[in-house]
């Protein structure tokens, strides 16, 4: 008999279930990929009925259930922080103790009315565990080493901020903890708040801005803001931080320190974000770079498992991996608050008696992250009937070849195949794709497809045999979650031309691959094994033999303020709605110019909003 162990993290941002059978995961899923609210924070309903229907069981089925955190803990961390923040912290004080009140600090009892309210069956016990358990759960168990170190670095659960772990086995013990409110994630997260995006999800633009500055504020970050120790360890500047006592990040000392008011959302970029963001990147990676040191020394393991939402700042992973202070690192690709959810079920399923079957094998547990919903064809045919939508089926091959003609020839197409990605990132499955070796592609998707910032880069995918012919990398990155160099002989040589800075070094071209090509020569790589992802190896493969490039430009398959689309229809509605060119969906093949829709220029009508 199977043992399902059910995992749920859920009421602060990125709410996700996740179902492990015998300790391997066989589904999990954000809420926000079925409600279409980007980062939904609520219960998530609609995960937890995937991944009950994915294995074909219900609640009566599932052993146990657990919660990704310590409700109460994290009750006794947010009075301690009010009453210190008192008198300040009494408006922000007064406006959350209502929910804390009613239900927060009760929040396993919450799951458990939620669970019952589904009709799924009779839900067994809710167990809790704590925030960083959990993350460090998601990383360690799952990765492919028998032992490793592990480095969990967030914003703050209960109490812990950063967390060093020693991983066995099937067991994990807790070695050092740095904890709120000095928080390497809030460090961030206030200057992605000062410099005009929004805190839990404009991180990763923040990080994309760095390149495009220079690091000249990282020395007043140092010296006013943040005490590092050698160790790794550190102790914030309190006083130049709002967040104890207000909704807001960062104060007047903040802004004093840094030559005025942060920058309104939406407002030009100036030389100031670009060189804070640089700042703060540079800073990142010290700390990081540090800790990483301390769990070599610590636990003598060669090998550093991450998770917590730090760990998706692949340029700091980059940077670690290049410094080769481990042999390998391995990130958690959900490795956020959803994969608290996968963490804390394998916690608890490990602590049952189940095994890491996966070891030994040479990958690891996570299936390439296809841990979500599939739609056979006849879905697909369903939904491009009822819309109305002229496609056509040709034979596997054909189609592989048809999408090789068109991204050869400049077209964008939408690639929907297979199960959805687990985590925040498109990995050849929900993904938009164009041809990296096209200068004019960058800027196409940004502004026409994506409607995002231009300053945004790309990611290539690459077939794992050809990366180190292209990029600087000296490890797998099958998750995206490694920043390289792109290789010196595909690089283009020459000065960036006097006067150009900012936003316009973006029409510099630095490689053969410029669409992929960050400012500073780098890309965020996907290595894409045959075994992980067969069908995605085999158009790469295609791409390959009819250009001589293994490379492909993937980005997530949604535009500026959506979730990665889940349904054939969610699909439908971002292809029609934007300038992608041409829909591959299962073994359909739509293109923009044979849709009468398109022809009639009307709105196309919509199940889910765009901006």
């Amino acid at each position: 008999m199977p043992d399902l162990v059910l995992g749920i993290s859920s009421y602060y941002h990125d709410s996700a279930a996740a179902l492990v059978e015998n300790g391997t995961p066989c589904a999990a899923a954000q809420e926000e990929r079925f409600s279409r609210r980007r980062h939904d924070p609520s219960f998530p309903a609609q995960a937890v009925r995937y991944c009950l229907q994915e294995s074909g069981a219900k609640l009566d089925d599932v052993s146990a259930v657990v919660y990704y955190e310590d409700p109460s803990l994290k009750f006794r961390r947010v009075l301690t922080t009010f009453a210190a923040a008192v008198p300040y912290g009494f408006a922000p004080f007064r406006e959350a103790l209502p929910d804390w009140l009613a239900w927060k600090r009760r929040a396993g009892e919450t799951v458990r009315d939620e669970l019952a309210g589904l009709g799924l069956g009779q839900v067994p016990p809710v167990v809790c565990r704590r925030h960083h358990a959990s993350h460090a759960a998601s990383a360690f168990f799952p990765s492919p080493y028998e032992s490793a170190a592990v480095l969990c670095i967030d914003g703050v659960g209960e109490w812990a901020t950063t967390t060093l772990w020693h991983g066995r086995g099937s067991r994990l013990r807790q070695l050092a903890e740095v904890r709120f409110p000095h928080s390497l994630g809030l460090l961030y997260s206030a200057f992605t708040y000062f410099c005009g995006f929004k805190v839990d999800s404009g991180e990763y633009k923040l990080m994309g801005l760095a390149p495009y500055g220079r690091p000249r504020f990282a020395e007043v970050i140092r010296r006013r803001l943040i005490h590092i120790k050698p160790d790794g360890s550190f102790r914030l500047n309190m006083r130049y931080f709002a967040y104890l006592h207000d909704h807001v990040m960062t104060g007047r000392r903040f802004e004093a320190l840094f030559g005025g008011p942060r920058r309104s959302p939406e407002s030009p970029l100036t030389e100031r974000e670009f060189d804070l963001a640089a700042s703060v990147q540079q800073v990142t990676e010290e700390v990081v770079t540090r800790l990483a040191r301390t769990a070599r020394w610590l636990t003598g393991e060669r090998r550093l498992c991450l998770a917590g939402g730090v760990a998706l700042n692949c340029v700091a992973n980059g940077k670690l991996a290049d410094r080769k202070i481990f042999d390998e690192i391995w990130v958690q690709p959900a490795a956020g608050d959803a994969g608290g959810a996968l963490g804390a079920a394998l916690s608890v399923a490990l602590e049952r008696g189940a095994s890491r079957a996966h070891l030994g094998t040479g990958r690891d547990g996570m299936a390439g992250a296809l841990l979500g919903p599939a739609y056979d064809d006849d879905a697909i045919r369903a939904c491009l009937d009822e819309h109305g939508l002229t496609y056509s089926r040709p034979e596997p091959d054909a189609l592989i070849q048809e999408t090789v003609v068109a991204l050869d020839g400049g077209k964008v197409v939408g690639w929907f195949q297979g199960r959805m990605e687990f985590g925040p990132r498109a990995l050849g499955n929900r993904s938009i794709l164009g041809d990296p070796r096209d200068s004019a592609m960058q800027s196409t998707m940004n502004l026409k497809i994506k409607f995002r910032e231009s300053f945004r880069p790309f990611a290539p995918s690459v077939r794992a045999p050809d990366a180190r012919d292209y990029f600087l990398l000296n490890q797998d990155s099958p998750y995206m979650l490694l920043v390289a160099d792109i290789a010196p002989d595909k690089r283009l040589t020459g000065p960036v031309p006097d006067g150009v800075s900012g936003l316009d070094l973006l029409k510099v071209q630095r490689s053969l691959l410029p669409a992929v090509t960050h400012v500073d020569g780098s890309a965020r790589i996907q290595t894409v094994a045959e075994v992980d992802n067969p069908l995605y190896y085999r158009l790469l493969s295609a791409f390959k033999e009819r250009t001589g490039c293994p490379v492909l430009v993937n980005t997530s398959f949604n535009v500026r303020g959506e979730p990665i689309v889940n349904t054939p229809a969610n699909a439908v509605t971002c292809f029609m709605r934007t300038d992608i060119d041409m829909l591959v969906l299962g073994g359909f093949i739509l293109r923009k110019e044979e849709q009468p829709a398109w022809h009639e220029g009307g709105d196309w009508r919509s199940d889910i909003p765009l901006d």
